[in-house]
C-alpha cells in the first residue's frame, strides 16, 4: 500500500478476516469493480453508440454497441437467438441460449462480424481470437420477458413489485474472458489503464449487455405495436443483468492467492483509514446516515427462499435496525466517530452486519478510499521458493498461519468428507463425496490448510534448509511457495477447511462476487446461486450526468 493506516487503528486480523463464514457475508463497496469502470468512464467522459442494430421482429440478428473512452475502443457484438423456452437452461452443459455475445476489442468491421457470427453463437464450440475480450452468453428471465413485452404492447408500463422482485430480464451463464475459449490473454491488456483494475473486461461486457436487453425488449414490443412506449426511465434502471453461478467459480479464491490478497488488502486498509479519522464533516456524517437508511430498505427488500441465505438475511434486517438505532443515539461530531461506531458494530452486530457496516463506512470517504483501485490488480508470476529458508522458520510461519489446521484432526471423515476435481466433459471445477467416491486419484490441490498441517508434520523430524528437505520431498513444493508468498501477502490464503462436510462453497463465490459489485445474493443449493449485477446503475445514455456511484443503495 502506498499510504499506511494510523499506527493504533491496523488493518484487520486475516484471521478474523479470512474465515468462510465471514468471506459469505461480504458485500459490495466502493471498491467493487462494477463501480471502479463506472467512475473511470465517468471521469474520463466515454461515449456510446450503437453502431448497427440488425434484428428483426422475431428478435434474431445481431447488434454492436460501442464504448469509446480515451484512447481505444471497445465494441460488445451481441447474437440474439429465438430460443424455444424448452430449450433454457442456467447449466454450463447448455448448448443453446436466447443470446451469446463477445467484448471486441476496437470496432468490428462486416468481415468482422460475419467471422463472430460463425462462433460466438456456439460459446465454447466456436473459435474466437486475440480481437475477442470476453465470451458470453444469456437467457431470456421466465417470469419477465414475456410479461414486460406484453404490458409494453398493450401500451402499459410492467407491474413495478414484479420488476422489483425479479430485477433483471435476462440472465447471463458465463461471462468467459482472459484467454479462454481463445480470448485475448490477460496480459495482453493488463497495461491498458482502462483495463489495469480486476474484471474490467468482463463487468464492461455485462454493462454493455444490460444495455442491448433493455433496447431488445422494447424492439420486441414495438414489433407487436408499433406505438409501444420505451419503459421509463425508473423501471429501466430498476433492471440489472441476473446471473447464475456455480462451483466453477468457487476455486478462484484458492488458485490466485496473491490476487486476492491484494483484493481484501485494498478494503482493509481503507476500512482502517476511514476508523483513523479523527473527526467527521457534516457532509460525510449525512451521507453515511443516508446509505445507512437505503441499505436497510435494501435488506428488507432482499429476497431468497434458501434457508443459509434467509437466515443471513434475518441477521441483517436486525442489524440494520440495531444500527440505525445506535445512529440516533451517538454523536458523529465528537471525535473518531467512525472507529467508535464499528467498535460497537463488532460487539452488537452478527458478521453478516458488521461486513455490512464496513462496506457502509466507505461509502463518504472516495476521497480516500478509490486511490486503492489502483493496488488491486497483481503480477501472478509464480512465487520464487526461498530454498535457503530453514525449516524451523517454515515451521513458525505454518503456525503462524493455519494453527488451526494443526490442532484438527485429519483422520476423522469430517475433516476429509469434500473431494474438489475437475470434470473431464466440461473441464469445470466440481466438488465430490469422498465417501461416495473414488476421486483421490484426481483430487486437486484446493485445501491449504490440510496440505500445510501435511507439510508440518512431514517437517518434523528435518533440519537445515528447505531446499534439502524438498530435494527429498517435492510433493510439498505447492505448499511451501504458498506459506511463503502468504508471508509477505497475509490476506492470501482461507484459514479454515475447505474440505470439511460443512463447507458451503457458496461462501467462496459470494466472497468473490462481492468483490464484482454484485447484489441480491440468492443461493438455491449450498453450491450455487443468483445474483444481479449493474440493478439500479445509470445507463450509458444517462452516465455523463449520473454519479457513477449512487446506486448501489438506490432510494426508495
Amino acid at each position: 500500500m502506498k499510504d499506511t493506516a494510523a499506527p493504533d487503528i491496523p488493518m484487520r486480523d486475516p484471521q478474523v478476516v479470512m474465515r468462510l463464514a465471514r468471506m459469505g457475508s461480504f458485500h459490495q463497496s466502493r471498491l467493487s469493480f462494477m463501480r471502479i469502470l463506472l467512475r473511470r468512464m465517468k471521469a474520463e467522459a466515454w461515449s456510446f453508440a450503437c453502431n448497427a442494430w440488425q434484428i428483426d421482429a422475431q428478435g434474431m440478428g445481431h447488434a454492436v454497441y460501442t464504448a469509446k473512452g480515451p484512447e481505444r475502443s471497445y465494441s460488445l457484438v451481441a447474437f440474439a437467438h429465438d430460443l424455444p423456452p424448452d430449450q433454457r437452461s442456467d447449466r454450463v452443459i447448455a448448448t443453446a441460449w436466447d443470446a451469446t455475445f463477445t467484448l471486441y476489442d476496437g470496432v468490428p468491421d462486416a468481415t468482422e462480424i460475419a467471422r463472430l457470427r460463425a462462433n460466438v453463437p456456439l460459446q465454447e464450440a466456436g473459435r474466437i481470437t486475440e480481437r475477442e475480450l470476453t465470451l458470453s452468453r444469456a437467457n431470456r428471465s421466465v417470469r419477465m420477458w414475456d410479461q414486460v413485452v406484453q404490458a409494453l404492447a398493450a401500451g402499459r408500463q410492467p407491474d413495478h413489485a414484479q420488476v422489483d422482485e425479479v430485477g433483471y430480464l435476462m440472465r447471463t451463464t458465463a461471462v468467459y474472458g482472459s484467454a479462454k475459449f481463445g480470448a485475448a490473454d490477460r496480459a495482453m491488456i493488463a497495461d491498458r489503464p482502462e483495463m489495469a483494475a480486476p474484471f474490467q473486461a468482463e463487468m464492461l461486457s455485462v454493462y454493455l449487455i444490460r444495455a442491448f436487453v433493455m433496447d431488445l425488449v422494447e424492439h420486441m414490443a414495438r414489433a407487436l405495436n408499433p406505438e409501444a412506449p420505451r419503459l421509463s426511465p425508473d423501471l429501466r434502471r430498476r433492471f440489472g443483468i441476473g446471473n447464475s453461478t456455480g462451483l466453477g467459480m468457487a476455486p478462484f479464491l484458492m488458485n490466485h492467492p496473491r490476487l486476492i490478497h491484494n483484493w481484501i488488502a485494498a478494503r482493509e486498509w481503507a476500512l482502517a483509514q476511514v476508523r483513523a479519522l479523527p473527526v467527521a464533516s457534516e457532509a460525510e456524517i449525512t451521507c453515511f446516515r443516508d446509505v445507512a437508511a437505503r441499505a436497510a430498505v435494501n435488506a428488507t427488500d432482499w429476497g431468497s427462499d434458501h434457508p443459509i441465505q434467509r437466515a443471513k438475511l434475518a441477521d441483517l434486517r436486525a442489524d440494520m435496525a440495531a444500527l440505525l438505532t445506535q445512529l440516533e443515539a451517538t454523536d458523529l461530531r465528537a471525535a473518531r466517530p467512525w472507529d467508535r461506531l464499528w467498535c460497537w458494530g463488532a460487539a452488537h452486530l452478527s458478521v453478516e452486519g458488521q461486513e455490512q457496516l464496513a462496506a457502509l463506512l466507505l461509502e463518504p470517504y472516495g476521497g480516500i478510499v478509490d486511490q486503492a483501485a489502483d493496488w488491486m490488480a497483481a503480477d501472478e508470476t509464480p512465487h520464487k521458493i526461498d530454498g535457503a529458508m530453514d525449516v524451523a522458520d517454515l515451521r513458525t510461519l505454518i503456525q503462524r498461519i493455519h494453527p488451526d489446521a494443526l490442532s484438527t484432526d485429519w483422520t476423522t471423515p469430517e475433516a476429509q468428507a469434500r473431494v474438489w476435481y475437475v470434470s473431464a466433459e466440461k473441464l469445470e471445477p466440481r466438488l465430490g463425496e469422498r465417501a461416495e467416491e473414488d476421486l483421490d486419484a484426481y483430487a486437486q490441490p484446493l485445501c491449504p490448510a490440510r496440505d500445510a498441517a501435511q507439510l508440518y508434520e512431514a517437517l518434523r523430524e528435518e533440519t537445515g534448509p528447505v531446499a534439502a528437505f524438498l530435494l527429498h520431498h517435492p510433493g510439498h513444493r505447492h505448499s511451501v511457495r504458498r506459506l511463503q508468498m502468504a508471508a509477505t501477502h497475509p490476506y492470501a490464503e482461507i484459514r479454515d477447511n475447505t474440505l470439511h462436510a460443512d463447507m458451503a462453497p457458496i461462501d467462496l463465490l459470494r466472497a468473490k462476487l462481492s468483490f464484482f459489485g454484485t447484489t441480491r445474493f440468492d443461493p438455491r443449493s449450498d453450491r450455487w446461486l443468483r445474483i444481479t449485477m449493474f440493478q439500479n446503475a445509470p445507463f450509458p445514455d444517462e452516465l455523463a450526468t449520473a454519479d457513477p456511484d449512487d446506486w448501489s443503495y438506490p432510494a426508495p
